[in-house]
């Protein structure tokens, strides 16, 4: 019998403390390239996410992924009307309320288009963008041209990762059996599918600041704005500094943008109906609209459409004075 083509690259990563090694970007790539084709067994899945997770991924091998997936993702999307932000969005809910969908509801009012992507709900206890959307009137797209449709006529839309890389969704999944987050969570934000001029993207944890970055730089990536999000999403915490690193032009950029309040207490149970009350005015919540608002704010430095993050708070604050009402 002779052995399966997958198994060097388990291989590679499995053996001892002294034999073992991280993979090249192509043979990364290469690796990913037959998951996406269904040629790697389940068992050799699993085994390979997991021997990463416990690695750890390096730049090299979330660049080679990258590098199989995009492609793939770029295909799906190829009718898909030019977008301006890709807004990933993986992680869940499960603290504060999801003021981000509030932030980006308010850019696409004013001009933007943006493509929100997420996978399936992975994470027991955690709300999901797709679900929240779609309480918040927005209608899910149940393809890529209904996506480009909403997107002609409302600037925002949501895309299921299933819609442009079919074999991502089942890996995410992995996590109920394997117990443990894996690589493709990392992945998933770093696609940038419809290869949108600024990416956004958060982590959980600043030290995959560097490796996201590293990534990016890897493949080319020109604009990108990378920050630790309140729960994982794309979302600034108004109790915290928070310090915004990535790309522009290609080059490194930084900036800070400062606490505007002292540390809140969660409210503990998620939900849009806050979202509602304050977007119509028939509530007041300092930390949301704060949140809101330095979100904006970030999006708006990351596209160069001010000059400082100080500039975009007040941008985004006579944004959010000017806001439709009525919208939600």
């Amino acid at each position: 019998m002779s052995e399966h083509p997958f198994a060097p690259y388990v291989r590679t990563l499995g053996r001892g403390k002294r034999a073992r090694r991280s993979l090249t970007r192509e043979e990364a790539a290469d690796a990913m390239a037959m998951i996406l084709r269904g040629e790697a067994e389940p068992a050799q899945v699993g085994a390979f996410l997991m021997l990463l997770r416990v690695k750890e991924e390096t730049t090299e091998e979330l660049a080679g992924f990258l590098d199989a997936c995009r492609p793939v993702c770029r295909e799906h999307l190829a009718a898909l009307p030019a977008v301006d932000v890709d807004w990933p969005s993986y992680a869940g809910k499960k603290k504060h309320h999801p003021w981000y969908l509030l932030a980006a509801r308010l850019l696409a009012d004013n001009g933007l288009r943006i493509l929100m992507h997420g996978g399936p709900a992975h994470t027991p206890n955690r709300r999901y963008s797709d679900d929240m959307l779609a309480e918040l009137g927005l209608a899910l797209p149940a393809s890529v041209a209904e996506a480009g449709e909403q997107l002609d006529s409302d600037g925002l839309t949501y895309l299921d990762l299933g819609h442009f890389c079919p074999a991502l969704p089942e890996l995410l999944m992995m996590r109920f059996q394997l117990g443990l987050r894996s690589p493709i969570n990392t992945l998933a934000r770093s696609l940038n599918p419809a290869a949108a001029p600024l990416s956004m993207q958060s982590v959980f944890h600043p030290a995959y600041l560097e490796l996201h970055l590293g990534a990016a730089s890897a493949c080319g990536d020109r604009n990108l704005l990378l920050f630790k999000g309140e729960g994982g999403e794309l979302e600034i915490r108004p109790d915290a500094r928070t310090a915004l690193t990535g790309l522009r032009h290609g080059e490194p950029a930084e900036g800070v943008l400062s606490a505007a309040m002292g540390r809140q207490t969660p409210p503990g149970e998620v939900s849009v109906a806050p979202l509602q009350a304050l977007w119509r005015g028939q509530a007041d919540d300092a930390y949301g609209e704060a949140a809101v608002i330095k979100t904006v704010a970030a999006v708006l430095w990351g596209l160069e459409k001010v000059a400082s993050l100080e500039e975009g708070e007040k941008a985004a604050a006579a944004l959010w004075e000017a806001r439709r009402r009525d919208r939600l």
